[in-house]
């Protein structure tokens, strides 16, 4: 896993499939119709490239939209396939689906949303690996899955499973899963990495960014980017998407970094 550095433009990380993820992408969770599609065009406009979304987001049209005359090579698309269709053939529909509605021949990233225990995990991995094959993804990944379902999934594929998607953020932070995640090469995203805005006014955040003239938000996104992870923070405000991505060029200091560690190992008890 490289850490690609870029002044001018988002980093990446280059994930074991070799394709390289940028760090920060537009989180499209609760976002459909005409806002969807403006505040992914808003972000565009701004530099993101990132974008993540999923089947049952009921937003892939809209995205479609907002992407649509774009050099796709230079986007980069992440969407998930929902549980309830997890056998091959309806796997392999999804995703044909998925495509159609974002008008495009492949995407970057496609996730397992969540574990189906009615559905073994071979069938589901083997359908993915043939996606791969037929060039309809890129790179495979999960998401929602703890340190045993990983490890299901990694013997399921002779493909590199490269990505786990969580709820991550200062006071709900799976290490065990991150640090799992890590030593076998499998990048982190950290979907809801504002707590879908409930740390906004949070007391030890907003002390931090003080120091550093940031908001509460960027301190978050800020801490998990140092901790090597990828946020997806979703925004529907151009006012939003430019904080969000003002969160590079500046580093927390040791001193805050480790505060924010200790109250997110205090307050996690997973």
């Amino acid at each position: 896993m490289k850490h690609k550095n870029n002044s001018t433009a988002i980093p990446n990380y280059q994930l074991k499939s070799g394709c390289l993820m940028p760090v920060l992408g537009m989180g499209t969770w609760k976002l459909t119709g005409k806002p969807c599609e403006k505040a992914v065009r808003w972000g565009l406009e701004l530099g993101y490239t990132h974008i993540d979304t999923s089947d049952d987001y009921m937003n892939e049209e809209w995205i479609g939209k907002a992407i649509w005359g774009l050099d796709r090579s230079r986007l980069f698309i992440t969407s998930k396939v929902d549980d309830s269709k997890l056998h091959r053939n309806d796997l392999i529909q999804s995703c044909k689906e998925t495509l159609e509605k974002l008008g495009t021949k492949y995407v970057d990233l496609y996730l397992i949303h969540r574990l189906n225990p009615t559905v073994p995990i071979e069938e589901s991995m083997e359908a993915m690996e043939e996606l791969v094959k037929r060039s309809r993804v890129r790179s495979v990944g999960i998401s929602n899955f703890n340190i045993a379902g990983i490890q299901r999934a990694i013997k399921a594929t002779q493909v590199p499973v490269c990505n786990n998607q969580i709820k991550i953020h200062p006071y709900h932070y799976p290490s065990n899963i991150v640090e799992y995640c890590k030593k076998n090469g499998i990048v982190v995203t950290a979907y809801s990495p504002l707590d879908t805005g409930e740390i906004v006014d949070d007391d030890l955040l907003t002390q931090i960014g003080k120091k550093y003239r940031r908001s509460a938000p960027q301190v978050s996104l800020r801490w998990l980017l140092e901790n090597g992870l990828i946020v997806i923070p979703k925004a529907s405000s151009k006012n939003h998407l430019i904080e969000n991505r003002n969160i590079f060029n500046w580093n927390l200091s040791d001193e805050d970094s480790a505060k924010l560690t200790q109250s997110s190992r205090e307050s996690w008890r997973g």
